[in-house]
């Protein structure tokens, strides 16, 4: 009701931060409307890519922090985990698993201070167990298993999912801490998953090897690509925006000023004379 008010009132612009499916109604909405300046940051189903790694706990730490950072609950949060063979996968996923499990839930008031809290609502909890049961049936292995601690609260669990080989899984973004796992063959099938969806926000590579990320960086679809850092990592002093169906090409923050602001350009001169050259056709008398 706010959007629909929004978009009918006398606005110079929107700039919208929120779902796909909202931000397509109100672009619908808009639609003939050119004098309206319309800005679109939505979600994703972002990857993230781990290769070779040394440090794995770092690597498990970065991990943790982009899926499930703000209980998932951030556009830009890791849905995917894309994992080219390298010597120590299997050694990562068993930590990853062992580490998550463990994390802390709780309210914002606790203490200690919790990693998690709930997600917005018993309805989106809900709909995260859905979707959890739903990958399941498809063929997914589940690794940790998201939880509902309370039926009268919206505090979850952390899940990671298997969906190695599965087919027809569902390009959603699940806005919670549900964590779907893959593992690959190389850097090739890594990207070619990676850039498997509709979205295209957020994505980050966790390498040793300055190369792999300049040469997978060059082919992912996405706005924000983070080597050795979290998706979760943008920062406030640069543009922050999507491709695809997360967003449409104005980004946010900062940079947002630079199509806001107007007049855009200006010609001027101090002094008002006569050029040298009149041009042909004019007989100023």
């Amino acid at each position: 009701e706010t959007g629909m008010a929004l978009a009918n009132a006398a606005v110079d612009g929107i700039l919208f931060t929120g779902s796909s499916a909202t931000g397509k109604a109100i672009h619908a909405q808009l639609a003939g409307r050119p004098e309206i300046v319309l800005a679109l940051e939505m979600g994703g189903n972002n990857p993230l890519i781990v290769s070779e790694v040394s440090d794995l706990k770092a690597a498990m730490l970065e991990t943790i922090l982009s899926a499930f950072t703000g209980t998932g609950q951030r556009c830009t949060c890791a849905r995917r985990l894309i994992l080219p063979e390298w010597s120590g996968r299997e050694e990562f996923i068993r930590q990853l698993v062992a580490t998550s499990e463990k994390l802390t839930i709780g309210a914002y008031d606790k203490d200690p201070a919790p990693f998690m809290g709930p997600v917005i609502s018993l309805r989106e909890a809900k709909r995260l167990l859905d979707a959890q049961e739903n990958l399941e049936k498809l063929g997914g292995r589940v690794l940790l298993r998201m939880r509902q601690l309370q039926p009268e609260l919206p505090f979850v669990t952390a899940a990671i999912i298997d969906m190695t080989g599965v087919k027809n899984v569902p390009d959603e973004e699940y806005f919670g801490p549900l964590l779907q796992l893959y593992r690959v063959k190389s850097h090739t099938d890594a990207v070619a998953l990676a850039n498997a969806t509709r979205f295209g926000l957020s994505a980050a590579i966790l390498c040793d090897d300055p190369a792999v990320f300049q040469e997978l960086s060059g082919q992912l679809h996405a706005g924000l690509i983070n080597w050795n850092r979290q998706t979760t990592g943008a920062s406030g002093a640069g543009p922050f925006g999507g491709v695809g169906i997360s967003g449409n090409h104005r980004p946010a923050g900062y940079y947002a000023a630079d199509y806001c602001a107007y007049p855009v350009a200006s010609v001027e001169a101090e002094t008002l004379t006569l050029p040298a050259q009149i041009p042909p056709g004019i007989s100023l008398g």
